[in-house]
């Protein structure tokens, strides 16, 4: 990525934690997303960094991330907790999807990002908390 600050694979693991807190509001039988999730993307391909961890919330199937401002998060999650996520800032861009579970309170899905310079993908782990 351009910005060395922020690499794809760290607008990944805010996508796929924003993704996961997204997971609680599209529904009533959402709602057992609601709450704090620990997100970990994890790199596969590409030149991003091998791991990063994210605390994400989700309140009334809103995504809450509390880091770093000038980061644009968007997501949704259907009944079945297919999730959707966009994580955005400047020139870099990062998509994930998978699936929550909420008798387990766990999800798991793919993700890929890129720059003007750079492309990563991976996987993402989420556990509730």
């Amino acid at each position: 990525m351009t910005d060395r600050h922020w690499p794809a694979s760290k607008y990944l693991g805010l996508a796929l934690a924003a993704t996961l807190m997204t997971f609680a509001g599209a529904s009533a039988r959402t709602s057992g997303f609601d709450g704090n999730w620990s997100v970990v993307i994890i790199t596969e391909g590409g030149s991003c960094d091998a791991a990063y961890r994210y605390a994400v919330s989700v309140d009334n199937g809103t995504v809450h991330y509390r880091g770093e401002s000038g980061i644009n998060v968007s997501g949704s999650v259907d009944d079945a907790g297919r999730v959707r996520v966009t994580v955005g800032r400047g020139s870099q861009r990062a998509e994930g999807s998978g699936r929550l579970t909420a008798a387990s309170g766990t999800g798991t899905g793919t993700w890929s990002g890129s720059s003007s310079t750079d492309r990563c993908h991976g996987r993402w782990e989420a556990e509730k908390r």
